[in-house]
């Protein structure tokens, strides 16, 4: 007994000099496909961060969550500016790796860095050049006949994504590919005057005018406009949210990861104390940096943790995201995944179609699906694009801290909070007063007339506030039209008088509820006298008729003619919010790089 008891106090000796120890606490498992990572970062047991996906390992987090200074490490700062180079003795303790060893001829691949300073790029990385982006563009609306297709139906579109890449490409001296360029996302960028609607019973109002064509005077356009109701963040329901964030290589240029840090730091300001955030993180592994918490500090400790390096599984990150947001959903609340990436699947699950199925699946949980595009030379603008419209949810392309904070502060409740989805829209022209159509923009949303009474397809979703526009180009009945005259005249159009001559068109909606899986129909007729007494578009109507123009000039609209940058830039007409006045400026830049 008394060998062992000596042997007891030798050991216990041993540890009391730090020769031997244990953790104080056991840290958070990093959920990576690749399995569990090493024990590098100490977390008291609740604490939600885990840095230790990234591999910081000389700083360990106090119990009050803050970041403090590990022996012999560095001056503790959040954010330190990047030290020299300082050579540490080697010792026992976890950064010992850091310690200098003898010079090689062979370049060592770089060891940990402090936190939260991130590892060097081991290799060079391969340049990047525009030609990598991909679009699914779609070619501009032929011109319908009413006689042989006398009903319009589409699904509504609240995406921005497409106006604010244009602006990137202008902004970079550069023409945006036409196949970049969708119309009704530059349009409904922009707010218009429509009415609130009168009770949130029908959560939007329904708006129709009628305008001159300012490039053809033979037509007449029709506008088409949706509001929906409006929701500050203290009616809104709770939410929760699960950010999921792409750290692979290919974010790591200046406007990418940066540009997402300082999205989300901007977006947890906003964000009510009741709110639950979630962050799953993915470059060739895919991880749980924060586990769901109200705590504003560690959502922002957590976005510090945050650098690129390594490949991109985006699909088995998406297949985590919705499974923590599952975890933790709210009955009746906001749950909703955010996506920041640029696109740049190339691990695992990244064909278009397969991750449209996962999302698809996905949806019938709850769990709607917003996505945020950043960056340049890799862009897959169809996928992220493709992806939101199956998920329930929009689609950003966030090229300036600017256009953050109008996505993620300015209208975040009408980002996260769902007040009708499913909507379609379907127009049912009056031979009558109407020769030919066209519809301007919405050609990947464009539905089948039999689908508009099907409440099992899916269709657009529009949050508190928001707006849709769209925009047909009508010709009347008396007109020569585009088309030319059939030379058989069973083929040709037959105008017939019937008890619905004092109608231009019957428009109906369909819309379920958020929670509802039964559509509910609104119609509305409008009158063939707009036909007579439309006049050259003004004010509001002008501003929305131009950047419509705007829009399909740069995608070559031939049904456009003359009508320049120019002419646009006149329509627009004068002042406005910033918003607008900035779309006057980049309809200068691009007659100038025409």
């Amino acid at each position: 007994m008394r060998s062992v008891s000596g042997f007891s106090k030798i050991l216990s000796g041993i540890a009391a000099i730090g020769l031997i120890g244990t953790p104080i606490s056991t840290p958070l498992d990093a959920q990576t496909r690749q399995g569990k990572r090493p024990d590098l970062v100490r977390h008291p047991p609740s604490h939600p961060v885990n840095c230790s996906l990234f591999e910081y390992r000389d700083r360990t987090i106090g119990k009050t969550g803050i970041l403090r200074q590990r022996a012999g490490g560095p001056a503790a700062s959040i954010v330190p500016p990047p030290p020299p180079p300082v050579a540490r003795p080697a010792t026992n303790a976890i950064g010992a790796s850091l310690a200098p060893k003898r010079q090689s001829s062979v370049r060592p691949r770089p060891g940990p860095r402090p936190y939260p300073y991130p590892y060097p790029y081991p290799y060079p990385r391969p340049p990047q050049s525009e030609d990598r982006e991909q679009y699914a563009g779609e070619e501009v609306a032929n011109i319908k006949r009413v006689a042989d297709e006398p009903v319009s139906t589409f699904a509504v579109d609240v995406d921005t994504g497409s106006y604010s890449n244009v602006r990137r490409f202008l902004n970079d001296g550069k023409m945006p590919p036409e196949a970049a360029v969708r119309t009704e996302e530059l349009i409904n960028y922009f707010r218009y005057d429509y009415p609130a609607p009168s009770s949130r019973s029908v959560p939007f109002s329904l708006t129709t005018d009628m305008s001159a064509t300012p490039w053809n005077k033979a037509s007449r356009l029709l506008r088409i406009g949706l509001r929906g109701y409006d929701a500050d963040t203290n009616s809104r329901p709770r939410a929760n949210l699960v950010f999921l964030v792409d750290v692979s290589g290919s974010m790591g240029s200046a406007n990418k990861l940066p540009l997402v840090k300082s999205t989300l730091t901007a977006l947890a300001n906003e964000l009510r104390d009741d709110d639950r955030v979630s962050i799953v993180v993915y470059s060739g592994t895919v991880g749980l940096l924060l586990a769901p918490t109200s705590n504003k500090t560690h959502i922002k400790e957590a976005v510090n943790c945050l650098y690129a390096r390594g490949s991109t599984a985006g699909g088995n990150a998406l297949k985590l995201a919705y499974s923590t947001a599952r975890k933790n959903f709210l009955k009746g609340g906001i749950n909703r995944i955010i996506m920041a990436t640029d696109g740049d699947f190339n691990v695992g699950t990244s064909n278009t179609d397969q991750l449209k199925k996962i999302v698809a699946k996905e949806r019938e949980s709850g769990v709607n699906l917003t996505m945020l595009g950043y960056g340049t030379g890799n862009i897959r603008d169809e996928l992220m694009e493709g992806i939101a419209n199956v998920g329930n949810g929009n689609y950003a392309y966030i090229d300036s801290a600017m256009e953050a904070q109008k996505v993620l502060g300015d209208e975040l409740n009408s980002t996260l909070f769902t007040i009708a989805k499913d909507v379609k829209i379907q127009i049912e022209f009056n031979p009558t007063h109407v020769k030919e159509y066209r519809l301007i923009g919405y050609e990947n949303r464009l539905l089948a007339e039999e689908d508009f009474d099907n409440d099992k397809i899916d269709a657009g979703d529009i949050g508190a506030g928001h707006q849709v526009t769209a925009l047909y180009e009508i010709m009347p009945a008396q007109s020569r039209g585009w088309l030319a005259e059939r030379r058989y005249p069973a083929n040709r159009t037959t105008v017939n008088t019937s008890r619905f001559e004092g109608e231009l068109a019957h428009i109906k909606l369909r819309f379920k509820l958020p929670n509802g899986d039964k559509s509910r129909l609104i119609q509305h007729q409008i009158s063939a006298q707009g036909l007579v007494d439309a006049k050259d578009p003004t004010g509001d109507m002008a501003f929305a008729i131009a950047v419509a123009a705007f829009g399909q000039k740069l995608r070559g609209d031939k049904y456009l003619g003359e009508f320049d940058f120019t002419r646009i830039q006149k329509l627009s007409g004068n002042g406005g919010n910033f918003w607008r006045q900035e779309f006057r400026k980049l309809n200068d830049l691009a007659q100038n790089q025409s």
